[in-house]
């Protein structure tokens, strides 16, 4: 049997290629959109794509399932079960060829076998594979393909269906679901590799590991998530302080389910000279997103009205909760980093790609007029002149309770521009997280909007006030 995790670095997934060396053929678990990469893999293994299937309808990601369908005519292994609100709209009734899969159906690629599980919880439809590999002599399983149902360390969030997707009332009773899921996991036979969906960096869950995969013993033992007799305990736990999901997660739910514009080819953006940029990334159908690493370099100059969104875990959050899809998109990027960069936005639904200039040219031509005052937390006085500022928080709101500037506003960051009317205009604005990062791309946005802001930089731990702050939220004092 050939076996192979794929993960993606910048949104923390992992799709498989798991394949009948005897015939040949191979299955694809979880892909996303731009699937050459997949095929690519195989055919350096002398493996085929013949089938295609996925543990449940992604939040935080488009699937590439009907790509592979729509490109490569292979056959397509889809969840049936979970409520009618959750079902592939886009697969029932289609030309395609899909078999709809019910709890405990079994289907073989070659010589090796796949058994569906229905482990609902993260979602209502969420499946999780069994895979036994008949052509090395087992007749068990090696592992499960738990996508978001089991992850290292932690299980998938069961309030997405309302944090993200807005199904009011569902977060309590998908925990409870969540639960009964977890009964039958640990019913599974300690050896049993667990091969998850996502690792650490993910907004699925909130205590990811990193390591790619586990055994369902190992899990059983030292995943606290999984240590819960009692349902009402395991449900208050597994719902409190979960992060606020991006916003453009309840798009991916929509499209994943509903139908992804078929792909085709990777966007080829035009590459621009930076005034060429600057002139066409200024129009009001367009954005700049400014990629570099270094925040510091961004708030001492940048062309006016970009986005600040550094490559990495933290990219595709910013862009997707910052930019809308129709909006043609400029980067400042790297070649180097370019198809990466590429592939990172049409896994999120932006194809807009409009053109882009290397960071390089930016600082040699010196058109970065643009200034953010910035701060760091150590400087500051014990207590901030909040007659003066508008102190914006944009951490989670679990964090927040933990601690935070006395007066502050809370608005995690992925959820900002949808509430960006809830800041007051009437005096500057000071922003800050817990290290910079998140508060780097707020305070781009709130430029872009014709704030006045400063970023406060480095770490919340080094502020003078921090004590001070902790006791007055410990008296409940705001």
């Amino acid at each position: 049997m050939f076996f192979r995790q794929i993960f993606d670095p910048e949104l923390a997934q992992y799709a498989y290629i798991i394949g009948c060396q005897r015939t040949g053929e191979a299955l694809v678990i979880d892909p996303e959109r731009d699937i050459d990469r997949y095929v690519e893999i195989a055919a350096e293994e002398s493996l085929r794509i013949v089938a295609a299937t996925e543990t449940h309808i992604h939040a935080d990601f488009l699937s590439g399932v009907r790509e592979f369908a729509e490109q490569h005519g292979v056959k397509l292994y889809l969840s049936d079960e979970g409520d009618e609100n959750w079902k592939y709209n886009w697969a029932k009734g289609s030309a395609y060829d899909v078999h709809l899969l019910k709890d405990k159906d079994v289907f073989e690629i070659g010589n090796i076998r796949i058994q569906a599980l229905h482990t609902p919880g993260h979602t209502p439809e969420h499946m999780s594979f069994l895979v036994t590999d008949l052509g090395g002599g087992a007749n068990e399983p090696i592992g499960i393909a738990s996508g978001d149902f089991v992850f290292v360390g932690d299980l998938g969030r069961p309030d997405l269906l309302e944090t993200a997707a807005g199904v009011t009332g569902a977060r309590e009773p998908s925990a409870r679901k969540l639960f009964d899921s977890t009964r039958r996991f640990l019913q599974l036979d300690d050896h049993l590799q667990v091969w998850p969906g996502h690792g650490a960096g993910s907004a699925c869950g909130k205590a990811l590991g990193a390591v790619p995969q586990s055994t369902v013993g190992y899990e059983r033992r030292f995943n606290a998530s999984l240590s819960f007799d009692d349902e009402q305990g395991f449900v208050d736990a597994i719902l409190d302080g979960q992060p606020e999901p991006p916003l453009y997660f309840a798009r991916m739910k929509d499209l994943n389910k509903n139908g992804v514009p078929v792909l085709g080819d990777l966007p080829s953006p035009k590459a621009c000279s930076i005034e060429e940029l600057v002139e066409r990334g200024s129009s009001d159908d367009a954005v700049i997103v400014d990629t570099r690493a270094d925040r510091k370099g961004f708030m001492a100059g940048h062309i006016p009205g970009s986005l600040y969104a550094p490559l990495g875990i933290n990219f595709a959050m910013i862009v997707g909760s910052y930019v809308d899809p129709s909006t043609k998109i400029y980067l400042l990027v790297d070649h180097a980093d370019m198809d990466e960069t590429v592939r990172t936005l049409v896994r999120i639904g932006y194809d807009n790609i409009a053109g882009f200039a290397p960071i390089s040219a930016l600082t040699e031509r010196g058109l970065s007029e643009e200034i953010i005052e910035r701060v760091d937390f150590h400087d500051l006085p014990e207590e901030l002149e909040t007659d003066r500022y508008t102190i914006l928080d944009v951490r989670g709101a679990a964090e927040y309770a933990g601690a935070h500037v006395p007066g502050a506003i809370n608005i995690a960051h992925t959820r900002l521009a949808s509430r960006i009317d809830e800041i007051p205009r009437d005096k500057p604005v000071m922003t800050y997280c817990r290290s910079g990062n998140r508060a780097s791309a707020a305070a781009a946005l709130l430029k872009r909007e014709g704030f006045a802001v400063t970023l406060i930089d480095g770490m919340f731990d080094s502020w003078p006030g921090l004590k001070e702050a902790m006791k007055r939220t410990a008296a409940g004092v705001a």
